[in-house]
């Protein structure tokens, strides 16, 4: 079965944001912080680029994407691709009865 991850985005707070979580919550962790590799337009190597965590068993990511869109009470969540890796060609019909029942 896939695992959703929900994918939330911040300016350039989602390290700060995703240890506040894990200290605030039961069964949260930070696992992983991301760094860019190098120069980019709008930021340097060594920045936070993503983070990876949990928040009471809910397996987030944090995205260090800039001010173009502000958190609102909506998120939108990513499925593993794992969950089509068996596929030889993505086959919308399974998908869309997966999602139905």
């Amino acid at each position: 079965m896939a695992k959703n991850t929900i994918c939330l985005w911040y300016d350039k707070d989602a390290e700060a944001a995703a240890r506040f979580y894990a200290a605030t919550f039961p069964d949260s962790a930070v696992h992983a912080i991301h760094l860019a590799p190098g120069d980019y337009p709008s930021g340097k190597e060594g920045d936070v680029l993503t983070v990876e965590f949990t928040v009471a068993g809910v397996h987030c990511i944090g995205v260090n994407g800039g001010p173009a869109f502000k958190q609102t009470e909506a998120f939108p969540f990513q499925i593993a691709f794992a969950a089509i890796m068996g596929m030889t060609k993505i086959d919308v019909a399974a998908i869309e009865a997966a999602r139905r029942g």
